[in-house]
Protein backbone atom coordinates (compact mmCIF):
# COMPACT_ATOMS: atom_id res chain seq x y z
CA UNK A 1 0.00 0.00 0.00
CA UNK A 2 1.13 3.50 -1.03
CA UNK A 3 1.25 5.43 2.23
CA UNK A 4 1.01 9.10 2.30
CA UNK A 5 3.64 10.62 4.15
CA UNK A 6 3.55 13.44 6.49
CA UNK A 7 5.70 15.31 7.91
CA UNK A 8 5.04 17.11 11.34
CA UNK A 9 7.22 20.31 12.32
CA UNK A 10 6.22 21.71 16.23
CA UNK A 11 5.97 25.13 17.51
CA UNK A 12 8.96 27.36 18.54
CA UNK A 13 11.19 25.94 21.05
CA UNK A 14 9.20 23.28 21.07
CA UNK A 15 10.16 19.12 20.69
CA UNK A 16 8.02 16.79 18.68
CA UNK A 17 6.81 15.49 22.14
CA UNK A 18 3.71 17.56 21.32
CA UNK A 19 2.41 15.88 18.66
CA UNK A 20 2.28 11.98 20.88
CA UNK A 21 -1.55 12.35 20.96
CA UNK A 22 -1.67 12.49 17.21
CA UNK A 23 -2.07 9.74 15.59
CA UNK A 24 -3.36 9.25 11.59
CA UNK A 25 -4.97 6.17 10.15
CA UNK A 26 -2.54 2.80 8.79
CA UNK A 27 -2.62 4.37 5.12
CA UNK A 28 -0.53 7.36 6.77
CA UNK A 29 3.05 7.40 7.15
CA UNK A 30 4.52 10.34 10.26
CA UNK A 31 7.57 11.63 10.14
CA UNK A 32 8.40 13.90 13.29
CA UNK A 33 10.97 16.96 12.66
CA UNK A 34 13.15 18.95 15.36
CA UNK A 35 14.17 21.97 15.56
CA UNK A 36 18.03 22.69 14.72
CA UNK A 37 20.12 25.18 15.54
CA UNK A 38 20.51 28.18 13.15
CA UNK A 39 24.05 28.79 11.81
CA UNK A 40 25.23 32.39 12.35
CA UNK A 41 23.28 35.11 10.94
CA UNK A 42 20.95 32.31 8.67
CA UNK A 43 17.95 33.93 7.38
CA UNK A 44 14.46 32.41 7.74
CA UNK A 45 14.46 30.82 3.93
CA UNK A 46 17.61 29.30 4.39
CA UNK A 47 16.71 27.37 7.20
CA UNK A 48 14.19 26.03 5.73
CA UNK A 49 15.98 25.15 2.71
CA UNK A 50 18.40 23.32 5.38
CA UNK A 51 15.53 21.93 6.77
CA UNK A 52 13.91 20.19 4.12
CA UNK A 53 17.06 18.35 3.40
CA UNK A 54 15.42 16.31 6.06
CA UNK A 55 12.65 15.39 4.39
CA UNK A 56 13.06 12.59 2.36
CA UNK A 57 10.07 11.15 0.57
CA UNK A 58 8.73 13.04 -2.34
CA UNK A 59 5.35 15.26 -2.39
CA UNK A 60 5.19 15.00 1.37
CA UNK A 61 2.06 16.46 3.40
CA UNK A 62 3.91 19.06 5.60
CA UNK A 63 2.22 20.16 8.97
CA UNK A 64 3.37 22.72 11.66
CA UNK A 65 2.27 24.20 14.79
CA UNK A 66 2.66 27.94 15.62
CA UNK A 67 6.42 29.19 14.14
CA UNK A 68 6.56 25.65 12.82
CA UNK A 69 3.27 26.37 10.69
CA UNK A 70 5.16 29.45 9.10
CA UNK A 71 8.79 27.41 8.86
CA UNK A 72 6.89 24.54 6.86
CA UNK A 73 5.43 27.59 4.47
CA UNK A 74 8.62 28.41 3.95
CA UNK A 75 9.87 24.89 3.14
CA UNK A 76 7.66 24.82 0.97
CA UNK A 77 8.80 27.01 -1.29
CA UNK A 78 11.69 24.77 -1.81
CA UNK A 79 9.99 21.10 -2.42
CA UNK A 80 7.01 19.78 -4.09
CA UNK A 81 4.37 19.15 -1.39
CA UNK A 82 0.87 17.66 -1.30
CA UNK A 83 -0.13 19.72 1.08
CA UNK A 84 0.55 22.27 3.72
CA UNK A 85 -1.20 23.05 7.06
CA UNK A 86 -0.90 25.33 9.58
CA UNK A 87 -2.52 24.85 13.04
CA UNK A 88 -1.95 27.86 15.63
CA UNK A 89 -0.37 29.77 12.86
CA UNK A 90 -0.54 32.45 10.66
CA UNK A 91 -0.23 32.47 6.82
CA UNK A 92 1.35 36.07 6.21
CA UNK A 93 2.41 39.02 8.41
CA UNK A 94 -1.09 40.86 8.17
CA UNK A 95 -2.53 37.85 9.93
CA UNK A 96 -0.17 39.34 12.92
CA UNK A 97 -1.46 41.09 16.28
CA UNK A 98 -1.10 44.47 16.40
CA UNK A 99 1.60 43.77 19.28
CA UNK A 100 3.75 42.10 17.25
CA UNK A 101 3.36 44.48 14.46
CA UNK A 102 4.59 47.55 16.70
CA UNK A 103 7.29 44.81 18.07
CA UNK A 104 8.94 44.92 14.63
CA UNK A 105 8.37 48.69 14.21
CA UNK A 106 10.11 49.82 17.12
CA UNK A 107 12.36 46.25 17.64
CA UNK A 108 11.18 46.00 21.11
CA UNK A 109 11.63 42.59 20.55
CA UNK A 110 15.21 42.74 20.56
CA UNK A 111 14.69 43.45 24.47
CA UNK A 112 12.57 40.14 25.08
CA UNK A 113 14.50 38.60 28.54
CA UNK A 114 15.16 35.38 26.37
CA UNK A 115 17.50 33.92 29.41
CA UNK A 116 14.66 33.23 31.25
CA UNK A 117 13.31 30.52 28.53
CA UNK A 118 16.97 28.57 29.32
CA UNK A 119 16.36 27.98 32.71
CA UNK A 120 12.49 27.10 33.34
CA UNK A 121 13.32 25.09 36.28
CA UNK A 122 14.87 27.84 38.12
CA UNK A 123 12.07 30.33 37.20
CA UNK A 124 9.55 27.51 38.52
CA UNK A 125 11.40 27.64 42.12
CA UNK A 126 9.74 30.89 42.93
CA UNK A 127 6.16 30.62 44.15
CA UNK A 128 3.93 32.15 41.38
CA UNK A 129 0.56 30.27 41.92
CA UNK A 130 -0.76 27.12 41.22
CA UNK A 131 -1.79 28.01 38.04
CA UNK A 132 1.05 29.20 36.77
CA UNK A 133 3.16 26.81 38.15
CA UNK A 134 1.12 24.33 36.04
CA UNK A 135 1.55 25.93 32.75
CA UNK A 136 5.45 26.22 33.91
CA UNK A 137 5.10 22.38 34.27
CA UNK A 138 3.99 22.12 30.93
CA UNK A 139 6.58 24.23 29.42
CA UNK A 140 9.15 22.47 31.20
CA UNK A 141 7.49 19.15 29.72
CA UNK A 142 7.21 20.49 26.00
CA UNK A 143 9.79 23.28 25.69
CA UNK A 144 12.56 21.70 24.98
CA UNK A 145 15.02 23.82 22.61
CA UNK A 146 16.42 26.04 24.86
CA UNK A 147 19.21 26.83 23.35
CA UNK A 148 19.98 30.74 23.65
CA UNK A 149 20.60 31.46 19.83
CA UNK A 150 18.02 29.28 18.78
CA UNK A 151 15.47 31.17 20.99
CA UNK A 152 17.07 34.82 20.00
CA UNK A 153 17.16 34.04 16.31
CA UNK A 154 13.68 32.20 16.30
CA UNK A 155 11.45 35.42 17.72
CA UNK A 156 13.12 37.67 15.38
CA UNK A 157 12.11 35.53 12.62
CA UNK A 158 9.07 35.45 13.96
CA UNK A 159 8.95 38.93 13.95
CA UNK A 160 10.22 40.23 10.77
CA UNK A 161 8.87 37.24 8.75
CA UNK A 162 8.27 39.55 5.55
CA UNK A 163 4.90 36.83 3.69
CA UNK A 164 2.93 40.03 3.45
CA UNK A 165 0.30 37.84 1.27
CA UNK A 166 -1.32 34.60 2.04
CA UNK A 167 -0.49 31.27 0.02
CA UNK A 168 -4.62 30.37 -0.51
CA UNK A 169 -3.54 26.71 -1.36
CA UNK A 170 -2.52 26.67 2.92
CA UNK A 171 -5.27 25.06 5.24
CA UNK A 172 -5.35 26.73 7.81
CA UNK A 173 -6.59 25.13 11.03
CA UNK A 174 -6.88 27.91 14.49
CA UNK A 175 -8.76 28.19 17.71
CA UNK A 176 -11.15 30.58 18.61
CA UNK A 177 -9.84 31.16 21.91
CA UNK A 178 -5.84 31.53 20.68
CA UNK A 179 -4.55 34.73 22.82
CA UNK A 180 -0.96 34.20 20.82
CA UNK A 181 -2.71 34.66 17.38
CA UNK A 182 -6.17 35.99 17.88
CA UNK A 183 -8.94 34.87 15.51
CA UNK A 184 -9.96 38.49 15.09
CA UNK A 185 -6.66 38.66 13.09
CA UNK A 186 -7.32 35.38 10.96
CA UNK A 187 -8.51 34.77 7.75
CA UNK A 188 -9.78 31.67 5.69
CA UNK A 189 -9.44 29.29 8.72
CA UNK A 190 -11.22 25.88 9.73
CA UNK A 191 -12.08 27.40 13.25
CA UNK A 192 -12.33 25.06 15.88
CA UNK A 193 -14.15 26.40 18.85
CA UNK A 194 -12.68 26.46 22.22
CA UNK A 195 -9.15 25.80 20.58
CA UNK A 196 -6.24 27.47 22.17
CA UNK A 197 -2.87 28.30 21.03
CA UNK A 198 -2.15 24.83 22.67
CA UNK A 199 -4.95 22.79 20.98
CA UNK A 200 -2.20 20.29 19.11
CA UNK A 201 -2.29 19.54 23.38
CA UNK A 202 -5.65 19.34 24.39
CA UNK A 203 -7.59 19.31 20.72
CA UNK A 204 -6.29 16.19 19.88
CA UNK A 205 -9.47 14.39 19.53
CA UNK A 206 -10.52 17.08 17.09
CA UNK A 207 -7.76 16.77 15.27
CA UNK A 208 -7.03 12.88 14.79
CA UNK A 209 -10.48 12.99 13.82
CA UNK A 210 -10.29 15.96 10.86
CA UNK A 211 -6.73 15.78 9.70
CA UNK A 212 -7.18 12.64 7.78
CA UNK A 213 -10.07 13.63 5.75
CA UNK A 214 -8.57 17.48 5.62
CA UNK A 215 -5.53 15.56 3.76
CA UNK A 216 -7.32 13.32 1.71
CA UNK A 217 -9.83 16.09 0.20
Amino acid sequence: MNKIHVYFMPGLAAGSSIFENIHLPEDFETHLLEWEIPLQNESLSNYAKRMSQNITQDNPVLIGVSFGGILVQEIAKHIKTQKVIIISSVKCNKEFPLRMRFAKTTKLYKLLPVHLLTNLERLSQFTLGEKTNKRLDLYQKYLSVRDYNYLKWAIEQVIVWNQSEANKNVIHIHGDQDAVFPIKYISDCIIVKGGTHIMILNKFKWLNKHLPELIRS
